[in-house]
């Protein structure tokens, strides 16, 4: 069973009810229309949604999807644009032009840096780019997305970090990182791919005892796009009603 690597720590009843979804980026919203429609249901504990246009905010704006993100963001839900980190190798200067995309065409409430750099080496630079997209934002609510555990000191450089990444045969034996203890529920996310519907509630359990508030979990297995991306969440989990049953009702923070 996944363990925190310390003894004695245990979530409270509250840091338990404020589990909710974080979607990590579904399909175009042409491609993907139940999907993105779903996100305007009353009363899913919706924290927030990526846009992700075409691998960044893509060329000129899109229509489809300012219509979209208008909907979910009129629903009280956060939309965050997807900028690709590519592990730190892409110029300050594309990812802050990403940024301003984003909030000129679809007026986002903050981002998602997808594959975000881990190491410590890296954590100067990431909280340079961070420190200017707050600037730019006025703001808002930045996630790293690391895919696993970083050096600690990126906790300090975001709002939330996303700590695991991957299929449901590595999650169900995984262990967290020691130092997340220090850290309430709501500063982590977690995204698993592969969740068949019977272990729903071993992976919700997982998640709480782990200590991450921000979840997605799907039935779906990972595939590559022509990019080399998994499109494991681009649509809905098979399950989606059972899962916002299980998590329960809950306002869109």
């Amino acid at each position: 069973m996944p363990h925190l690597t310390t003894t004695g720590t245990q979530l409270s009843a509250t840091s338990a009810e404020r589990l909710g979804f974080g979607v990590p980026g579904y399909a175009h919203p042409l491609l993907a229309p139940v999907e993105w429609a779903e996100l305007t249901r009353p009363g899913t504990p919706l924290h927030w949604v990526v846009l992700n246009v075409d691998d960044g905010p893509g060329d000129r704006p899109d229509p489809h999807c300012l219509e979209a993100t208008g909907k979910v963001r009129n629903a009280g839900v956060q939309v965050l644009g997807h900028i690709d980190m590519a592990h730190g190798s892409r110029p300050f200067g594309d990812v802050v032009s990403d940024a301003q995309h984003y909030l000129e065409w679809y007026r986002v409430d903050g981002f998602l840096l997808d594959r975000c750099p881990t190491d410590r080496a890296d954590l100067h630079e990431v909280r340079r780019t961070t420190a200017t997209l707050e600037a730019v934002l006025d703001g808002g609510h930045l996630v790293l997305g690391h895919g696993s555990h970083p050096y600690p000191g990126y906790a300090e450089v975001a709002d939330q970090l996303v700590t695991f990444s991957g299929p449901w045969t590595d999650y169900r034996w995984s262990q967290v990182a020691e130092w997340t203890a220090d850290y309430p529920p709501e500063r982590f996310a977690h995204f698993v791919h592969g969740v068949p519907r019977t272990h729903l509630e071993e992976a919700t359990r997982i998640a709480r005892w782990q200590g991450a508030g921000t979840i997605f979990f799907t039935d779906r297995t990972a595939r590559s796009d022509h990019r080399g991306h998994s499109t494991a969440f681009e649509a809905l989990p098979g399950y989606w009603d059972e899962i916002v049953s299980q998590i329960g009702p809950g306002v869109s923070e």
